[in-house]
């Protein structure tokens, strides 16, 4: 019995765990996605349409990261 005790509390310790740095990947993912769009609106007010476009890229990766965390 203590054994699979000692089992379940670390296979707790690893999902909580989990949970946190998963948690703390989208708020770092979220800041990156307000930079991202702040750079865009920036490049959309000079007309600068290279920045524009890797604005867009960067924010799909983002949101891509964003989706595939939230479905974990």
């Amino acid at each position: 019995m203590t054994h699979e005790r000692g089992v379940l509390s670390l296979t707790l310790i690893k999902t909580s765990r989990k949970q946190v740095l998963q948690k703390e990947k989208m708020a770092i993912l979220k800041l990156e996605m307000d930079y991202e769009l702040a750079t865009l609106f920036e490049a959309m007010e000079e007309n600068n349409e290279e920045q524009k476009q890797k604005c867009i890229r960067r924010l799909e990766k983002i949101r891509e990261e964003l989706l595939r965390l939230k479905a974990l």
